[in-house]
């Protein structure tokens, strides 16, 4: 059974349980809510220490050096967003924050399909030269820890505990934001109502903030405050897909209506390679008759995880799109 963390009511899961008993938890965690804390992850307290601490440095460097790495100056999608900078549904995100994904070579081109744009390099802030390799070492961390949530819930659902992984081989697109929520906020919209396009999200939040809220069936919007040495998880829209709906991806967002307290967060997105399809299950006769898949024909989520990206990006950022020649119309011809 699933144990529940009073303030909240969302599900405690704790990695160090013995297979059995943890993906049974996982997969009922995942299905009736979406969201979860993870502990027993094994990521060292001194590296999520560092993390904040240098995200805290990257947001303190004077507005010109952080405008410098300015993300409608990659092609990529990748590098800093001023306050307000950021699109949720049509309306203004207010926080500022850095996008970085893996350093890789440039891709795409005429012919192409136009996510593959998304590939390339990051911009790195000159006044922060430490970043690159911590930002590495949580990649590496974070990346081995979704791995072995995506193992363990294959196995729960009656799948080989590896039928993820070739979607994974060779050049995942995994994303990591830096984020700051200021103390006063223009709009109570810290980032909007939104459910995530990939496949998993974890979640840093800088202990003592608030502001995170999840939209749980039959309790409206709940409040999720950070809990001491856990990891917050949440399904994305492509695990769902994969799991035929048994797997949920819950709406969130973060709200800035209440006392005045800044906050630090960084979400770790682990995804596929651009290219990448997810295999859908098979899943036991049992478990079919308790799964849902959300259908909305005027939003489809696309089996190719570079198109669901692609889409989720021109959205976000109509100024990178603008600046280097793309077009939202364009996403449902990729």
């Amino acid at each position: 059974m699933t144990t529940v963390a009073s303030d909240t009511a969302l599900p405690v899961v704790d990695l160090r349980v013995a297979s059995g008993q943890l993906r049974e938890t996982l997969r009922e965690a995942a299905h009736e809510v979406g969201f979860f804390y993870l502990t027993g992850h094994d990521v060292p307290a001194t590296l999520a220490k560092r993390v904040l601490a240098v995200a805290r440095k990257l947001f303190v460097l004077p507005q010109a050096d952080k405008d410098a790495v300015a993300m409608v100056r990659s092609p990529h999608f990748r590098g800093y967003t001023r306050l307000g900078g950021e699109l949720t549904r049509g309306q203004v995100d207010w926080r500022e924050q850095i996008d970085i994904g893996p350093e890789r070579a440039p891709a795409g081109g005429p012919g192409e399909p136009d996510y593959l744009w998304l590939q390339g390099p990051n911009q790195w802030p000159a006044g922060l030269p430490e970043l690159p390799a911590i930002v590495a070492e949580w990649d590496a961390a974070l990346s081995a820890v979704a791995r072995t949530l995506l193992s363990h819930w294959a196995a729960s659902l009656g799948a080989a505990p590896d039928v993820f992984d070739a979607a994974f081989a060779e050049a995942p697109a995994t994303l990591i934001k830096i984020i700051r929520y200021p103390a006063r906020a223009e709009t109570p919209q810290g980032v909007g109502a939104h459910r995530d396009s990939g496949v998993l999200t974890l979640l840093l939040a800088e202990p003592g903030s608030r502001g995170l809220q999840v939209r749980r069936p039959g309790h409206g919007w709940v409040d999720v405050a950070p809990l001491p040495g856990a990891f917050i998880v949440n399904i994305g829209e492509l695990l769902e897909v994969a799991t035929r709906g048994y797997l949920r991806a819950t709406e969130h967002r973060v709200n800035l209506d209440g006392p005045a307290t800044e906050r630090i967060s960084v979400p770790f997105f682990f995804n596929p390679r651009l290219d990448a399809q997810i295999p859908v299950l098979s899943l036991p006769d049992e478990l079919v008759a308790r799964a849902a898949p959300t259908d909305d024909p005027a939003d489809p989520i696309f089996a190719v995880y570079g198109r669901n990206a692609w889409k989720s990006r021109l959205r976000a950022h109509p100024d990178v799109a603008d600046a280097h020649g793309y077009s939202a119309g364009r996403v449902s011809q990729q």
